[in-house]
């Protein structure tokens, strides 16, 4: 590393003077150098072995509420695309209101346009999110496809088209839906239901999804979550459970490191596959909450997101705080 010849005492002088001017009074250039009799091309390069030197240091203050800090350490950490977090109070309520607000907000900013988005089933962290969002004067996205079938009692399933139909119109996208439940007896069933024309159409637009919107799912569901019929049965929870997996993405389920944890349900998700979940360029998850430390820790660990948009207990519990 190189290092910065220390001016003389005179030369230092006028180098402050000049810092002085333009960073606290705010002279412009052009000023500066009328006033000191000096040219402006020197004027810049005073400013900037300002900088160089360290008589000039330029320090952030982040207002409170913002984590720029936190998400930066938890992007290197697991290798995130990128990171963002929210500062919530103690409640679910409150938990669910302000992960969903980031998570719109990071949507609002970063579709394109061109962007095709592919939407997992129903949950309330995905439910926020849209709620959240602002209606576009101009399409955010070409196509909104649902990526998984709906989860729960045949009267709940639907949310998950409604999820979808709704997010398509916030973002002025045409909405794909999957007209199916998203587990079903068995493989033949599921090879069936996927071999349908329709069906076929919309397994290859998986392929070319750009984005890809998932919550993170725990094998230890909340009690509201269980009583309105959207999550699998305890009994199919408990040989998860006993299998080592302690979250899911999309239905795939992983252990605590992030592997995939096989099993028979594998065969019977009527949704996207790990293959091709893992292809799309960005999978954005939302979730937080000490409930789901694990299940998130592991979707951060194995690659199943890109982007992570959490609350900040939970940011501090991934850095082992």
């Amino acid at each position: 590393m190189s290092t910065v010849t220390q001016p003389a005492s005179e030369r230092l002088s006028l180098l402050t003077k000049v810092a002085l001017m333009y960073h606290e009074q705010g002279v412009l250039q052009p000023e500066i150098a009328a006033r000191l009799h000096i040219s402006q091309s020197r004027v810049s390069r005073l400013l900037k072995e300002a900088v160089q030197i360290g008589v000039v240091r330029t320090i952030v203050v982040p207002p409170p509420g913002v984590h720029a800090a936190l998400e930066q350490e938890l992007k290197e950490a697991y290798g995130l695309a990128d990171v963002v977090i929210a500062d919530v109070d103690e409640t679910e309520t409150g938990l669910l209101s302000a992960v969903g607000s980031a998570a719109a907000g990071y949507l609002e900013t970063t579709l394109t346009g061109k962007d095709r988005v592919g939407i997992s089933s129903w949950s309330s962290t995905l439910l926020a999110t849209v709620e959240a969002m602002t209606p576009r004067n101009t399409r955010a996205a070409t196509d909104v496809v649902q990526v998984l079938g709906g989860v729960g009692r045949p009267n709940v399933q639907v949310q998950a088209t409604q999820l979808a139909d709704r997010l398509a119109r916030m973002t002025k996208a045409v909405p794909r839906y999957l007209p199916a439940p998203g587990i079903v007896a068995g493989s033949a069933l599921r090879d069936a239901l996927l071999a349908e024309p329709y069906t076929q159409e919309l397994v290859q637009a998986w392929d070319d999804l750009t984005v890809v919107l998932a919550g993170i799912g725990s094998v230890q569901p909340s009690p509201l979550l269980l009583q309105s019929g959207n999550a699998l049965g305890e009994e199919e929870l408990e040989r998860l459970r006993d299998l080592g997996a302690v979250g899911d993405v999309c239905l795939r389920f992983y252990d605590t490191d992030g592997a995939p944890v096989v099993s028979d349900l594998d065969d019977r998700v009527v949704g996207i596959g790990t293959e091709q979940l893992k292809a799309v360029p960005r999978t954005v998850g939302v979730a937080g909450g000490e409930r789901k430390w694990d299940a998130i820790r592991g979707a951060v660990r194995g690659g199943w997101v890109d982007v992570l948009i959490t609350d900040s207990r939970t940011a501090r519990y991934l850095l082992g705080g």
